[in-house]
């Protein structure tokens, strides 16, 4: 059996399976998204924008948190200029959405249109003694469709994290599959190792906070973060070269430009934090000539060190107050 019939038997989208009223709704929100993805780039992006201002108006507990988030980061700014860039933040995460779509839908031959890449090279010396490239990369807006615009330059992996809704995940899957080599779930460290080993480049953004578990304190943007040690350990086990990864969707909103940069070199050292101070720098240089791609929607300083008050008060207690009021109305007959 070839890859494409071993991919179309392991196919987890099947239109069949969800059928039940239940994914009416998630059927109706994807259908609307592919045809937004048939319309001209130019007016997706401004739809795109219109929707994450619409975002930022009703997306309180959302607002807050960037609100938080952008005041502690650019301390420099005055608070006029951080509402700007908040309101900025929300309209790139509008046109993320859209890129979504592109993403999942859009044709190779647009798509490659729109495109310019720097630094392959950096990619292409990594890989030539045929080892596994692991791509460290971030959460910028952009992310969903930066992954199907560097498969038309080289060949990856993705990790990924499991959709709670079993349609919404099939689909995501299936696209993913379609353009890339293959999807690593983010909790099989064994099958990351083995795809490096194999010398599959596997891409991976370690900027997100997951608790204590496997992290450790190291500066970003000035403020001690929670931050994964996993790009150490994976560098570690598998001997891969470490190559960063970013895209930046251009000013113009007209296309994309990928960066890759030269593979880190005496990485990993032998001290975890001194390894996450250097990427969090690495990725906080990136942010810096986009900030407002960055995505500021997420809890990036959720868990503090010991002693330190939380920083997100008003919306973890919101989110906490919704989650309760959920599951009483859940058991109500």
């Amino acid at each position: 059996m070839n890859s494409i019939e071993h991919h179309k038997a392991n196919d987890p989208f099947r239109p069949g399976t969800f059928l039940h009223p239940r994914y009416w709704p998630t059927w109706l929100g994807l259908g609307a998204l592919w045809m937004l993805s048939r319309l001209p780039f130019s007016l997706q992006m401004q739809l795109g924008s219109l929707l994450g201002i619409t975002m930022y108006h009703l997306a309180r507990r959302r607002r807050h948190i960037t609100q938080c988030n952008i005041t502690l980061c650019f301390p420099e700014l005055d608070a006029d200029a951080q509402q700007v860039l908040v309101r900025k933040t929300f309209r790139s995460a509008g046109i993320s959405l859209m890129e979504t779509g592109l993403a999942w839908w859009g044709k190779d031959k647009m798509l490659t249109r729109r495109v310019k890449i720097e630094g392959l090279e950096h990619l292409q010396q990594a890989t030539a003694p045929g080892k596994g490239v692991l791509l460290l990369g971030a959460h910028f807006t952009s992310l969903e469709i930066s992954g199907r615009l560097l498969s038309q330059f080289h060949p990856c992996a993705a990790m990924y994290r499991k959709h709670d809704n079993p349609l919404f995940e099939a689909i995501i899957k299936h696209s993913r599959e379609t353009h890339l080599d293959k999807i690593i779930s983010r909790r099989d460290m064994r099958g990351m190792v083995r795809a490096l080993r194999e010398g599959t480049v596997v891409w991976y953004a370690t900027d997100q906070d997951f608790g204590h578990r496997n992290s450790v304190f190291a500066p970003f943007f000035g403020v001690q973060t929670a931050s994964l040690v996993m790009t150490s350990k994976l560098a570690r086990l598998s001997g891969a070269p470490v190559v960063p990864f970013f895209s930046q969707r251009l000013d113009d909103d007209s296309g994309y430009k990928l960066i890759l940069l030269p593979a880190l070199t005496d990485f990993p050292g032998d001290d975890d934090v001194a390894d996450a101070t250097r990427i969090n720098a690495i990725i906080e240089q990136q942010v810096r000539k986009v900030p407002e791609q960055y995505l500021w929607l997420h809890r990036r300083f959720k868990t503090r060190p010991e002693g330190e008050p939380g920083l997100y008060s008003w919306a973890d207690k919101k989110r906490t107050r919704d989650r309760d009021r959920q599951r009483h109305e859940e058991t109500q007959p």
